[in-house]
């Protein structure tokens, strides 16, 4: 299980929602629950195969044009963001993603309310993809 999800980490920029995804399977890794594959697991697991190869795809960035922030953070699982750009393809505006960025909840953030978890998402997304 670790195995796989060190590849699916490679790919964690590139899949919506990566954290929102994964959560029921990244438990696998621990040593004390049972190694149990259901359902949810199944579909989070065929989701993170997919989700490379689909649509929307991704952009290379144009430095001069203006990008747009999408941030979401979901009290009990994590925060996410997605870097998108309007660009013109094939002589129409278009907007595409330039990359997602996810991030599972720290023990830390675990008490913030969701107005303080989007704040928390914001800063920590301009951060990163400073």
């Amino acid at each position: 299980m670790q195995s796989f999800f060190g590849l699916a980490s490679y790919y964690r920029n590139y899949i919506t929602d990566f954290t929102h995804i994964t959560i029921s399977i990244y438990k696998l890794c621990s040593k004390y629950v049972v190694f149990e594959i259901n359902k949810e697991r199944r579909d989070a697991y065929e989701r993170i195969k997919h989700e490379p190869t689909c649509a929307p795809v991704h952009m290379l960035p144009e430095f001069e044009l203006p990008f747009k922030l999408y941030i979401d953070a979901a009290c009990s699982q994590g925060l996410g963001a997605s870097l998108n750009q309007i660009q013109i393809l094939d002589g129409e505006p278009r907007q595409g993603v330039i990359c997602y960025i996810p991030r599972k909840l720290k023990d830390s953030d675990s008490g913030y309310g969701e107005s303080q978890a989007e704040c928390l998402c914001l800063v920590w997304a301009l951060e990163k993809l400073n």
